[in-house]
């Protein structure tokens, strides 16, 4: 398992590591049923403290990333709420939208950076 952070960021370390584990998902570097390590060892790995990888995946269990299992602890379990999702989505991009468009961003130049995003996930559809 590859997790960057960058204790540089401003960004807070379990956003960080959300994402990456995010990230992974997307990437198929982690999949449906597969155990993320844990608290303590992830913590140990990336060098951050065991509250802050456990609130990472509080996050993640809510977010329907992951769920909680007594024996195997965090293991990936994609939430098939699609419809949910893609309310939380709309909500999400069109402040990003709002925000390219205060930047003069074209509609073209943003479906591009779509499909270039998209590409490095595998080519969605």
């Amino acid at each position: 398992m590859m997790i960057e952070i960058d204790f540089n960021s401003d960004e807070a370390l379990y956003l960080q590591l959300c994402n990456q584990i995010i990230l992974g998902i997307a990437t198929s570097q982690f999949h449906e049923g597969d155990s993320l390590p844990s608290v303590r060892q992830l913590a140990d790995i990336i060098g951050i403290n065991m509250h802050t990888v456990n609130k990472a995946y509080t996050v993640l269990r809510q977010e329907g990333y992951v769920k909680v299992d007594r024996r195997r602890g965090a293991v990936i379990a994609i939430d098939a709420n699609r419809l949910r999702t893609m309310e939380e989505l709309r909500r999400e991009l069109q402040v990003i939208l709002a925000k390219g468009s205060c930047k003069n961003i074209t509609r073209e130049e943003i479906h591009q950076m779509i499909d270039e995003i998209f590409e490095e996930y595998g080519g969605l559809e």
